[in-house]
């Protein structure tokens, strides 16, 4: 992660729990948790705090924050229940205020260590495991234990505290601490000796990393990976942070030396840690409950709305977009906000205002150097305030939500720019993070050796000097107004100097000196204007000068890939690629949609239990991998799932996607939802039983809240079957989570928009025609090309037995006019004259 000395670039990765919501939303600790542990056990332990504590900084000090980092431009701080691990951004601690920029010492192995450097160690028993990022420590000296029963049993046979350290394989300062202190044959030994450690990759098990992460959040003052928490063999956690560095510094205390303290506080205090270890369990249990309580209804939509974007216009950043200084994430489920809330405020001043808020940081961020210029995708996130600098890591979630925020973005304004965004991600997708039977690969790493055999550095794939474009594209530039080269022309358009354009405070190592990220410094019409060229010229040129970069950065050292697939966020992509391909008309785009909700039924659905799987793995060639016992699905995985499955249903108006979401909302009721309390939680009970916690997300943030997105099937189902149960559980859900909308609604802003659907009741738009016929997919593609968010699209065939004409007896009444394909809107409980002219479709949903 590329950072200033001042920025709060020096600590573990935020990766995609810890984001925007951090500048808007910091950690108000909670009263009930302070002073839980008494002083002498914090004393004992070093600095001045241990689990309860406000800042437990002798674990993780948060380095200097930036202008901006907590504040958000004066969007709210908090609620007081303080902050989910998804709440903050790059307040993620670590153990020294010291400038520790991730740019730099990266080395590792991003797989298990080949045998011919491995011949002199015995795997541990991680070498047994399918994830990468537990893998990636199978050579430690430590004796690693997955998550499970065996590590639980060891620690209450041998009376020690467990230690559980959770990252994931793409995160640089995991990395960073396997290197420095899970390769250190003595910390191994004194883990081995006085622990049971326990490593979690937090993409196969968000339900671990959830309720410790909300833990470390509470009692410290950040969170981040690696998450490290020393807690009971009952697994009730005591202490927490985030990345130690291996010995002590000026300011810091190294991992080293808390663990000799936290072995000796075990032997001398233990009946006091294991008392204080309750403590803390029962608040955060107390704290953390959503129900609905006595609340009969949601609060009002149109007050949740108006709130929501006050708080987000405080904390607009007008010249650059997005919502704070630095660190910059793309945040999508804001950006989709702001759209919905521009289409029922039109009319206002705020309306047109959420709109250019939206669009103009869409374009700032397409034209920084946060998107991929040469192979196109996004990486994870700005480390500064012009999206210029970013973390290199590029996230699947990422490409999903982004893909269907560019598409709305195109359907707004109707700037080709925003639909070209689209195509260029999904191309991305499509070639780096596909498997060959139509699942998604989780993400790309960072760090890559920049020639091979040279230690990973993060951003090595993706950096230029001037030299390397000159030698590149050194042909001249004819009908300039000076003497032109094509490297010349690019490097001017995109920003390349001689000296690199990564700053000093960027890279205070000195070992991106001379490197160059690319980035838009002009529109095509300046730099054409500066050159004395056409317009289209010079986009020729750039086109084919990025082009010959993409073909010479094939041969560096690819950057690891981390090819575990996961049901969630292959739902997200199945409706990056239905929607995208919808909106712009793109059938391949929309074939592999369906080759993906394909490849999650074949690969990761049981059909006898009707469960899905969370996790499956590239195996060899195209073949696909499971654990075993297979990692069962949480909510996540059903609610983007399902998702998917309406977008995919849409899109292709294949009824068979739709059967199956109901099949999955069926399966999600009766695992997840809360009878007493509404509203879902995140895992099964069964799955979970050994946890202190069984928590309900209530954030949205890097991905979505999959209650919130939740409530936004709910009422998609509702209008596709006419099932009162599903609008019942919808509403039922918004109320559970009145408190925390009403509260800080900033913090849910895709659950605002599920209130704002539900009080405003969806559209049905029902085309009565032949699927193939010219005219029915005149009609649909016209729905598909305007943004109406709130609406649920019918294909009805004229065949009474068909799936949705069982469910929607309404639809046998509908006739097409003249046997011509006829469109009908119903909403409000009244239902519009037969349309059978795309133009007039387009006026009356332009209404």
């Amino acid at each position: 992660m590329l950072g200033s000395a001042t920025t709060p670039g020096r600590g573990p990765c935020v990766g995609d729990r810890t984001h925007l919501e951090g500048n808007i939303l910091p950690i108000v600790t909670c009263p009930d948790l302070t002073h839980i542990l008494p002083p002498t056990i914090s004393e004992k332990l070093g600095e001045p705090t241990l689990a309860g504590s406000p800042q437990m900084s002798h674990l993780s000090s948060p380095p200097p924050k930036h202008k901006g980092e907590h504040k958000g431009h004066g969007l709210p701080r908090g609620s007081e229940r303080g902050s989910s691990s998804r709440d903050k951004d790059r307040s993620a601690s670590v153990s020294s205020s010291a400038s520790m920029p991730a740019g730099g010492k990266a080395s590792r192995t991003s797989c298990p260590l080949p045998q011919s450097s491995a011949s002199h160690k015995a795997p541990n028993r991680l070498i047994h495991e399918k994830s990468p990022y537990l893998l990636q420590h199978a050579y430690n000296p430590v004796d690693w234990y997955p998550w499970g029963q065996e590590a639980f049993d060891k620690a209450k046979k041998e009376n020690k505290p467990i230690f559980l350290s959770v990252g994931y394989s793409t995160c640089h300062w995991c990395h960073m601490m396997e290197e420095e202190s899970f390769q250190n044959e003595e910390i191994g030994r004194l883990l081995n000796e006085d622990f049971v450690s326990v490593k979690v990759d937090r993409e196969e098990r968000p339900d671990v990393d959830k309720v410790y992460m909300t833990f470390v959040q509470a009692t410290s003052s950040g969170g981040g990976w690696p998450m490290n928490v020393w807690m009971t063999p009952s697994l009730q956690p005591f202490v927490g942070g985030t990345y130690f560095p291996p010995e002590d510094g000026l300011t810091r205390v190294g991992f080293r030396t808390v663990l000799t303290r936290i072995r000796d506080q075990w032997k001398q205090n233990k009946d006091t840690l294991l008392e204080n270890s309750q403590r803390v369990t029962t608040a955060l249990l107390a704290r953390s409950e959503i129900s609905v309580g006595d609340r009969q209804l949601p609060p009002s939509a149109a007050t949740m709305n108006s709130r929501c974007f006050q708080q987000l216009d405080e904390g607009y950043d007008e010249e650059y977009g997005g919502f704070a200084e630095a660190p910059k994430f793309p945040t999508p489920v804001i950006l989709s906000f702001l759209f919905s809330y521009w289409l029922s405020h039109r009319v206002t001043q705020d309306g047109p205002r959420a709109q250019q808020m939206a669009l103009h940081t869409l374009k700032m961020m397409a034209n920084g150097g946060i998107r991929d210029h040469v192979g196109q995708g996004f990486h994870r996130y700005s480390t500064d305030r012009q999206w210029h600098i970013p973390h290199f890591e590029k996230m699947l979630y990422d490409q999903a939500q982004l893909s269907v925020v560019y598409s709305q973005a195109f359907q707004i304004s109707g700037d080709e720019f925003y639909s070209d965004v689209a195509k260029g991600i999904l191309q991305y997708v499509t070639r780096s993070l596909s498997h060959r039977s139509g699942g998604f690969y989780s993400a790309e790493d960072a760090d890559s050796p920049p020639e091979r055999g040279m230690k990973p550095k993060e951003g090595a794939f993706y950096v230029w000097t001037v030299k390397e474009v000159q030698q590149l594209l050194p042909e001249p530039v004819g009908g300039a107004s000076e003497p032109l080269t094509s490297g010349q022309l690019l490097m001017k358009h995109y920003g390349l100097n001689e000296a690199g354009n990564i700053s000093s405070t960027q890279d205070p190592k000195g070992e991106l000196q001379g490197q160059n990220v690319l980035t838009v410094r002009y529109s095509l019409e300046l730099t054409a204007a500066r050159f004395g060229l056409d317009v289209e010229a010079v986009s020729s040129l750039l086109n084919t000068g990025l082009e010959k970069l993409f073909q010479a950065r094939k041969h560096r050292p690819k950057a690891h890939l981390d090819s575990k697939m996961l049901a969630a966020w292959n739902g997200l992509m199945v409706s990056g690629f239905a929607v995208t391909g919808a909106v712009l008309g793109i059938e391949k785009f929309v074939t592999q949609a369906t080759n993906g909700a394909k490849f999650l039924k074949r690969h990761m659905f049981d059909v006898a239990s009707g469960r899905l799987k969370r996790t499956c793995y590239a195996g060899t060639g195209a073949t696909v991998e499971h654990s075993n016992p297979p990692c069962w699905g949480f909510l996540e995985d059903y609610a983007f799932v399902v998702r998917g499955l309406l977008d995919l249903y849409e899109a292709s108006q294949e009824s068979s996607w739709l059967e199956w979401a109901l099949r999955l909302q069926d399966t999600q009721d009766k695992l997840f939802w809360d009878s007493r309390g509404g509203g879902y939680f995140c895992s099964e009970a069964e799955l979970g039983a050994d946890l202190p916690l069984r928590l309900k997300d209530d954030q949205d943030g890097a991905e979505p809240s999959a209650n919130s997105v939740s409530a936004h099937n709910l009422l998609r189902l509702h209008g596709f079957t006419g099932h009162k149960d599903w609008m019942d559980k919808c509403v039922r859900l918004l109320t559970a989570f009145s408190e925390r909308m009403r509260r800080v609604p900033v913090a849910l802003p895709e659950m605002v928009r599920a209130l704002s659907a539900q009080q405003q009741t969806l559209k049905q738009i029902v085309i009565c025609g032949d699927p193939q016929a010219k005219d029915t997919k005149a009609l649909v593609q016209c729905v598909h090309s305007i943004y109406v968010p709130n609406k649920v699209l019918i294909l009805a065939d004229g065949d009474p037995s068909s799936f949705l004409s069982r469910q929607l007896p309404f639809l046998g009444t509908l006739r097409r006019v003249e046997d011509q394909a006829t469109a009908y809107i119903f909403e409000n409980q009244a239902c519009s004259m037969p349309i059978t002219e795309p133009s007039e479709l387009r006026k009356q949903l332009h209404q």
